[in-house]
């Protein structure tokens, strides 16, 4: 290289150096312009902001909730209950209880958590639902802005307004307008009227400190501490919350952690709660606390619903309601007292819930028995047939049918004894035969109770603490425990008339706010929508499950004149009744009553459960309700479930199931389906919705007895809390009787 391009190489880093330092120059200004820009529009928007009078600005407006025509009216959420007093008459003790329970720096804050602007902007990048801040300066300034638009600007607005109320405000007037505006359930809104509803003391100075901790506790959220809700989930999530304020409140030295201790042993005693408002009555009620639930699970608090003015759409259709209300009534024994009745009915392909059943009026009972856990006895058996399926069996395989069966050094047995011989997959599924799924799933298949649970899962049952703990018990196959509801079921078998695509089952459409935009549509959920099963095992299923209605135990529902596929179903154990007796004695009374009684089905255009359970807990004999040897689920059950589905479904053309391959129903116990591997989820078929029809003006014909007819008497579960799913909203009651293998049957 030359001593002259040796030279003139540093002078071009000069250059390089030079031109880099004047885009560093560059953007240092602009960040610094940008920055005195910011903080000038926060200063400009800061100064121009007033804070609003509360009591001129608070206001609710009534959300309606309407059936999914958008016409007819379900009902609204109206509920306001409000007298405001002053802060000089609210305790010291009542005001420290919301504070632990609410925001415990609320005193020493600047209005605002900066934690919670974070997470709001971390969900705005994501696209996700909005956020608010913690604290009840925050909080407050939410109540005073009762609109429900989800949006940045209207975010900002509050972020303004809670600075503001932090540094010019007496955090003592914020606190009295807070506790005089925020919501405590029971329709009450502020302080006194909490103190009203729940303990009839609407003077703040009457309440003791454990009623004040109660009432810190369910503000949180109302819903899910719900104190009226006899679910044991729902008392053990207060009680956990009861312990936080009270921990909180000795913290602040508000009580000692002597009395701290003795506060936590209970809860405080409630008085008689105020009656529901009348727009809950009649078997609708279930509808419209459903949709409340399942709003709440879709993020929309209770300001929102409550006051937020929404406008909410269901899927439930008015006229497939009215059909299933009346079929639920004029279709039962006429011995009914102390019966019950639970139906759902799901649309396949979208998981809308199209009409619910659980119970005859709301406000005299809140037990859903449409939502309401229970044992589905054979009923569970379409999903042991689909993982056998999926594990490469054919409905042509044979097995054993003689009880008793052998099964980890236990004998079980078919219903009163009978012996089938061998039999095909396909004539176990027609006849419910007991012995055949325990020798299929438990000495055929490899972890078979396993792969059982993993199939109804995936069908649509939701996954619980009883099915996680029964993934190793021989009788999972019979349904024994508390594993479903008849919505659970309704949507479960939706999947099979689906071509095998799980929806996620939903009871809300839309969701616009007082302007009329949309909040929230379930079009959103289709990205949830999976492919459950291949095709080939839906269709199969299908297939198999319509022999039972050719000639199996569901042969009445032929008198629906179309294409049908479904399934029996009863479990059994000892009655309420008689379990000291049974303990006394030493279990002889094991198996004696039957406790639910089913007849889930669908068309591939409509799937309906019904479920038949007696007593006030559902855990009394169903036998003396019915003169065939045990109250089958071919019986009854189908019946109800055939005055509605021919209701539902007329003027409805008549659909074929897709047909199997020609070669997976030839008599054959050659294997003719092997699983592929993986696939990416298909798009569901298109379903045709029920239409409006009006219902008949005269009952549909009583159908008969199965003709053969067995009965199941599985032994009871243990006491296993349910974990419930959205939107169920029904508790589950746990039954206390030690765990051992039972059965399922017709």
């Amino acid at each position: 290289m030359s001593e002259a391009r040796r030279k003139a190489a540093p002078t071009r880093r000069r250059h390089k150096r030079h031109w880099a330092l004047r885009v560093l120059g560059w953007l240092a200004a602009l960040l610094f312009l940008g920055i005195i820009g910011a903080v000038a529009s926060f200063f400009i928007v800061y100064q121009t902001t007033k804070i609003p009078d509360p009591n001129k600005e608070f206001a609710t407006n009534t959300t309606t909730v309407t059936f999914a025509d958008q016409r007819n009216s379900l009902g609204s959420f109206y509920e306001q209950n409000r007298h405001t007093v002053p802060l000089t008459q609210i305790p010291k003790s009542v005001q420290d209880s919301v504070i632990a329970a609410e925001d415990r720096t609320f005193w020493t804050n600047p209005g605002i958590s900066p934690s919670g602007m974070v997470r709001a902007g971390v969900n705005i990048a994501r696209g996700q639902q909005l956020q608010g801040g913690s604290t009840i300066t925050q909080q407050y300034v939410k109540i005073m802005y009762l609109t429900q638009e989800r949006t940045v600007s209207r975010k900002l607005k509050e972020l303004f307004i809670a600075t503001k109320l932090g540094r010019q405000q007496d955090k003592s007037k914020t606190l009295e307008g807070y506790l005089n505006t925020i919501y405590f359930g029971q329709g009450a809104y502020g302080i006194s009227a909490a103190g009203d509803a729940y303990f009839s003391r609407p003077d703040p100075k009457t309440l003791t400190i454990q009623q004040s901790a109660l009432l810190a506790t369910v503000l949180n959220n109302p819903t899910l501490f719900d104190v009226t809700d006899p679910d044991p989930r729902t008392k053990k999530r207060i009680i956990d919350r009861y312990h936080y304020v009270l921990n909180g409140m000795q913290l602040m030295g508000t009580i000692t952690p002597a009395q701290e201790k003795q506060y936590g042993n209970s809860l405080p005693s409630l008085a008689k709660m105020k009656k529901k408002s009348s727009r809950y009555a009649g078997p609708n009620g279930f509808l419209l606390d459903m949709a409340r639930k399942e709003l709440a699970q879709r993020g929309f608090d209770e300001d929102a619903i409550t006051g937020g003015g929404l406008k909410v759409t269901t899927t439930f259709n008015y006229q497939q309601q009215k059909k299933i209300l009346i079929a639920a009534k004029n279709e039962i024994p006429k011995k009914n007292a102390g019966l019950h009745v639970g139906m759902a009915a799901v649309q396949p392909g979208t998981g809308q819930l199209l009409a619910l059943y659980g119970g005859p009026d709301y406000l005299k009972s809140q037990l859903n028995w449409a939502t309401t856990k229970a044992r589905p006895g054979s009923s569970f058996k379409p999903f042991a047939l689909a993982a056998a399926l999926q594990d490469g069996k054919s409905i042509y395989d044979i097995f054993q049918g003689d009880s008793p069966i052998t099964i980890q050094g236990q004998k079980f047995g078919n219903e009163l004894s009978t012996d089938y011989g061998d039999v095909t997959l396909l004539k176990a599924t027609e006849e419910s035969v007991n012995t055949a799924f325990y020798d299929l799933v438990d000495n055929k298949m490899d972890n078979g109770p396993e792969k059982v649970t993993a199939a109804a899962e995936a069908a649509g049952i939701p996954a619980s603490k009883t099915l996680e703990d029964d993934k190793a018990n021989p009788s999972t196959v019979l349904g024994p425990d508390a594993y479903a509801s008849p919505v659970d079921m309704a949507n479960a078998y939706a999947t099979f008339a689906a071509g095998g695509i799980y929806s996620p089952l939903h009871v809300i459409k839309e969701v616009r706010g007082p302007d009329g935009k949309v909040l929230w549509s379930d079009a959103s959920l289709q990205k949830q929508q999976k492919k459950a099963f291949e095709p080939e095992v839906a269709n199969m299923v299908n297939y198999v499950l319509q022999q039972v209605v050719k000639d199996g135990t569901g042969t009445g529902a032929k008198d629906l004149d179309r294409p049908v596929a479904g399934k029996t179903g009863t479990a059994g154990g000892v009655a309420v009744e008689d379990r000291a007796e049974n303990k006394k004695c030493g279990g002889c009374k094991d198996g004696s009553a039957t406790l639910t009684s089913w007849w889930s089905a669908y068309t591939p255009q409509l799937s309906t459960s019904v479920l038949y359970r007696a007593g006030k807990d559902g855990e009394s004999d169903l036998d003396p309700y019915s003169d065939d040897p045990a109250f089958f689920g071919g019986n009854w059950p189908l019946k109800t479930w055939l005055a509605f589905m021919k209701s539902a479904l007329d003027g409805v053309p008549s659909a074929d199931f897709v047909a199997p391959d020609a070669d997976q129903v030839k008599d054959t116990t050659t294997p003719t389906f092997t699983p592929p591997p993986s696939t990416p989820a298909s798009t569901p078929p298109p379903s045709t919705p029920p239409p409006s029809t009006p219902p008949p003006n005269t009952p549909p014909p009583s159908t008969p007895p199965p003709s053969r007819p067995t009965k199941t008497k599985p032994t009871e579960p243990p006491t296993t809390p349910i974990i419930p799913t959205l939107p169920t909203g029904g508790p589950t009651k746990p039954t206390n009787t030690p765990k051992t293998p039972g059965g399922g049957g017709q």
